[in-house]
This record gives structure tokens, sequence and C-alpha cells, in this order.
């Protein structure tokens, strides 16, 4: 029996793309545009993809060779999941991979906010050999991280590893999710120190926090909405790394010119890649081009996960 037939459509890092043929199977690189997928797609038993390429019900009614669609990254929102595997297709992704890159970025930019960072580095190149004085006066009233509270909505593999972080700078993290309690591990000098922290409302969650970090999947509706930011303190910091529409953008624009919000950090918008210019332009928001897992470590993690989720199905498909 032939191994499987494998198009890798928006990109694999090369460690992945090795495995799989060293284990025998046939992979294809070349990128197929969406709307040619329904005629091209025909003779592979997996497809890989990243968030470019959508793998809707017409798609899969039209590609019967396939057998496996593999999500190289955490969301699965590009894909018909329910209806693949109503099909007897398996669906998988790559949860684990980019969890410590996510979370790195977030931490970026709860720092990169509290010290200016992300306007200290626009007006420098500018200003700073001309205005130096008042750029340092304007710029001097950062705050420091040990002590605030950071709660954290959704306190999966990437919430967890936030936690970790966070609890190594010296924040207090609060934690919201559908479990009583975060068990979490965290590595500090070398040692593994084991903590359980208990699980909060949402609701409690937003009139405690100092800084807010949101890692839900896309809920089809704002969770963060003006009705949150009413209920938090003033001055609070919110990054959104999850998906874009997670946190509703005119609320949060809102909040921000209202005093209400120290500052926001967006790695993920609505209408991506075309987000909303005052988003980009405002300058109590810290952004990233939707980077969060976008390290050369995850990179490899995501395609080694994927390469050995791929193999791990053939196998089982043979037994």
């Amino acid at each position: 029996m032939a191994k499987w037939k494998v198009l890798i459509n928006d990109g694999m890092h090369s460690t992945g793309i090795g495995m799989l043929k060293d284990a025998g199977f046939e992979v294809d690189t070349i990128n197929i545009p969406n709307e040619d997928l329904p005629t091209r797609l025909e003779g592979y038993d997996v497809i890989c993809v990243r968030s470019a390429t959508k793998v809707r019900k017409e798609l899969i009614d039209q590609t019967p060779s396939l057998k496996m669609i593999v999500r190289g990254g955490v969301g699965l929102d590009n894909i018909d999941v329910d209806y693949a595997r109503s099909k007897g297709i398996t669906v998988a992704n790559t949860p684990g991979a980019s969890s410590r890159s996510v979370a790195e970025l977030v931490m970026g930019h709860i720092l990169a906010l509290a010290r200016s960072l992300h306007l200290s580095n626009r007006e420098m190149p500018v200003k700073g050999n001309t205005e130096f004085k008042a750029l340092k006066k304007k710029y001097s009233r950062g705050l420091e991280l040990q002590g605030k509270k950071l709660g954290i909505v959704g306190c999966g593999r990437i919430g967890k590893a936030l936690a970790s972080l966070a609890i190594g700078m010296g924040m207090e993290v609060i934690p919201v999710d559908i479990y009583e309690t975060l068990e979490l591990d965290v590595y500090i000098a070398g040692r593994m120190i084991p903590l359980d922290i208990p699980v909060v409302s949402l609701e409690e969650m937003l009139k405690k926090a100092d800084f807010i970090s949101v890692h839900v999947p896309a809920l089809g509706k704002p969770l963060i909405d003006a009705s949150a930011f009413e209920l938090m303190k003033t001055d609070v910091i919110l990054v959104n790394a999850a998906r874009g529409g997670v946190v509703d953008e005119e609320a949060l624009l809102q909040a921000l010119d209202s005093g209400k919000l120290y500052g926001a950090a967006l790695d993920v918008f609505l209408n991506e890649p075309h987000p909303k210019q005052a988003l980009l332009e405002h300058p109590r928001i810290s952004v990233t081009p939707h980077t969060g897992a976008s390290t050369l470590e995850a990179q490899e993690k995501i395609g080694i996960e994927a390469a050995e989720q791929i193999i791990a199905a053939y196998e089982k498909s043979i037994t």
C-alpha cells in the first residue's frame, strides 16, 4: 500500500518536511490558491494548511480522496471541522508548538506598553537628537510589573505559559477558565515549582486586574465588549493575541480615548490582512502583524508536530 500523498499548501519547516519524506510519504510544497484547490487537490490524501488556506464544505465534497487535514497552529476556524469529521476525515492541529512563543510576545507587548517603548522607538529616531530632554520627560512615567495583577482569560497551553512568565516577573495571576483551579508548573532558577491558583469569574477578574490578556478561540462575537470595559479598573492594559473579534475594536478605541484604558496591544485584528487604520495609528496601542507564533523555534516545533500527527494517523489507518 502506497503511503499518503501530502500537500503542504502554506509552508512547513524543513525539519517536518524531512520527517515526512524520510517516512516514505510523497510530499508537495507547492502553493495552490484557494480558488484552484477544487480542481487540483484531488489525488492528495493530506492537506497541511496554516491560516491562509480555507478548507470548507464545498472543497471537502469536491475532493473525496482527502483523508486528513492538518492545521499548523492552534485555531481551526479556517476549516469546517465538524463536516470534515462527519466524512471520516481526520482533522488535527499543533496546539502545543507555539505556546511559549505567543506567551513571550504577549509579555513583550506588556513590557512595551508599561514603559512606552512602542512610542519611544517611533519618536527617538525623529526627535531624539533635538528633543532628547522633552522625550525623556514624556516617557518617564513607566510602570513596574512586580506586584501587579494579570488577568488571563483562557488557561490552555498559551495561558499557562503566560502565567508562568508573569509569575517569574513577580506578578499575581488571576485566571479565568472553565475549571476551578489552574494547575501550573513554574520553572524558576532551574527548579520546577507546582502551583494551584484558584480560577475566578470573568466579572471578578475584570474588576481586579491591572493587565488582561485574552486566550480564547473565535467566539462569533466579542468577549471583551463595552460592558466588560465598564467593569475594568482605570488604567488597565489589555492584550489580544488570540483572534480578531474577541475584543470589540470600536469599544476598545472608545475605552482608550476616554482614558479608561492605559493602553492595549493587538497581534490579531478583524478583517486581516486589512486591519482598521485607527487601531494601527493609535498612540496607546502596541501592534504586531499576527506574529505570535512566528519564532524560529515555534515554526520548527509546528513542523515536527504536524509531521508526527500525519505519520501517526497513517499508521493507525493501516492497523
